[in-house]
């Protein structure tokens, strides 16, 4: 399920959440699919349950999971209170955009790297 690096540089938490993102992304956890109880998921990794909390707490924030009072925690759909997230990754992509036009690529090889990624995405869910 997710794999922590303890040499990697970030966070125990950002590691959780990311692998948590990539799960929900690729849809290895479906939209409306629970997610493992806090007490669970720290158990299975063998870390703080804090630290997972604080994981599902930003995921939750960046529109990928909602928590139910009572009930859990669920996968989102990819629409629903993803706003910010979508615009930070749109800044990011604004300026990998710019640096790859520096460095020689033509909008018209972004534009099928894009359509290539795209068409990978459809094809994985």
């Amino acid at each position: 399920m997710i794999q922590l690096n303890y040499r990697d540089a970030r966070p125990i938490y950002l590691q959780v959440k990311d692998g948590l993102r990539h799960l929900v992304i690729t849809g290895a956890i479906r939209e409306g699919e629970q997610f493992p109880s806090v007490r669970a998921l720290a158990a299975s990794l063998a870390i703080n349950p804090n630290t997972i909390q604080r994981a599902y707490e930003a995921l939750e924030q960046e529109g990928y999971l909602r928590a139910e009072a009572g009930r859990g925690v669920f996968a989102a759909r990819g629409a629903d209170g993803a706003h910010g997230r979508r615009e930070a990754l749109l800044r990011q992509l604004d300026e990998a955009v710019t640096e790859l036009l520096f460095l020689g690529m033509t909008p018209r090889e972004l534009a099928e790297r894009v359509s290539e990624a795209g068409t990978k995405g459809e094809s994985e869910t």
